[in-house]
């Protein structure tokens, strides 16, 4: 419909930011039960917390500022007003908060407490609050404003795919840039899902048995993987962006955003000295060359950059997929498994294996929508 307002991409980002809140409250997700000598009435009503460190108070506090904030733009966007704005983000959250609070009392390493439902509402509150100064301010209009410049159609599933993707580069990958490694947590998943049921033994013998030992990439295979990996993210965005200036732009500041979030990842695990330890012999002459298949494609047509893209992602979920284990990756994961980033690293992790598939679903839909009339 000519000047219908563009879906905003706040509400995706939401859902995975809410994602991101029950993954943090409920993690490990393991040795669920019933806590002894409870009722559910006496469970609704969350205990007075006896232990309450800084780290926490303040964790609990900043972690819904960005859900408050992005469920308040969604808000506004949807049309309601700035007092309606924040009590349906002050609600929505409160309501998340207090669900998570409650699955606490089933997962024995967690501790549920009213004080953190009101830490995480007023976080929420807060939030909400930055994103009607914002609004008062005009930034979101401005913000509206540049992204129709700059995209056309329905893209606030690419500019969610795009926020997304430095995120997945943060958890530890086997081959820089390399996103889609599922093959051998599936694996793992399928054996613990079969271990006990009788029919399934010689199956669950067969997905027990450790994988045979991978042969090393040579320099050509892991520099392909690397491009295709910078060319990704790339004709995400110009698939909803028309040829032009704009994907020089967007292909410049994807290879920057690459370089800086593997950058990033590597100084969380080994240390600052070491930012730059992730780069080999194969990984700029990769990097080149991505960048160089990106400003080729940059005249493309929507349409058919949308499936290139597929092309490319399958390539590289199959790259991959053929990528041994090496001695980085390892020590990397379990750094972010058994350390410090024990609670983050499930949103990077679960970005970094599923964000080539989400974007190669969004791809299709591309693909199989029908074209404007006059485009």
């Amino acid at each position: 419909m000519p000047g219908a307002r563009p879906r905003s991409a706040s509400v995706p980002l939401a859902l995975a930011y809410v994602a991101l809140v029950l993954y943090a409250s409920l993690y490990p997700f393991d040795g669920w039960r019933w806590p002894p000598g409870q009722d559910l009435l006496a469970l609704a009503v969350l205990p007075r917390s006896v232990y309450h460190p800084a780290f926490d108070t303040w964790s609990n506090l900043l972690g819904y500022m960005p859900l408050g904030l992005l469920l308040a733009v969604a808000a506004r966007r949807g049309g309601a007003g700035r007092l309606g704005a924040v009590l349906a983000a002050f609600a929505s959250a409160a309501l998340l908060s207090y669900f998570c609070e409650l699955m606490q009392h089933f997962v024995p390493q967690r501790v549920p407490s009213r004080e953190d439902l009101a830490l995480n509402a007023a976080g929420a509150v807060a939030g909400a609050m930055l994103a009607l100064a914002a609004d008062a301010l005009g930034y979101v209009d401005r913000w509206s404003r540049l992204r129709q410049r700059w995209f056309e159609g329905e893209a606030a599933m690419a500019l969610t795919l795009l926020a997304l993707w430095p995120v997945g580069l943060l958890f530890p990958t086997p081959v820089p840039l390399g996103l889609g490694q599922v093959g051998e947590r599936l694996r793992e998943g399928l054996s613990e899902l079969l271990a006990d049921v009788p029919w399934a033994g010689a199956a669950h013998a067969l997905l027990a048995a450790p994988p045979p030992a991978g042969t090393p990439l040579r320099p050509l295979s892991e520099a392909l993987i690397v491009a295709l990996g910078l060319l990704a993210p790339c004709l995400v965005a110009y698939a909803a962006t028309a040829p032009g200036w704009r994907r020089l732009a967007m292909a410049a500041g994807s290879a920057v955003v690459g370089v800086a979030g593997m950058s990033v990842s590597t100084l969380l695990n080994f240390g600052p000295s070491h930012a730059l330890a992730w780069i080999s012999p194969a990984t700029v002459p990769g990097l080149t060359a991505g960048l160089l298949l990106a400003l080729i494609a940059t005249p493309l047509p929507r349409r058919l950059a949308a499936g290139l893209g597929l092309v490319v992602f399958t390539g590289l979920v199959a790259g991959v997929a053929q990528a041994p284990d090496n001695p980085y990756f390892a020590q990397s994961l379990q750094a972010w498994e058994q350390g410090r980033f024990v609670r983050f690293h499930g949103l990077a992790q679960w970005v970094g294996w599923l964000w080539p598939y989400a974007a190669m679903v969004w791809l299709l839909a591309q693909l199989a929508a029908r074209p404007r009339a006059g485009r």
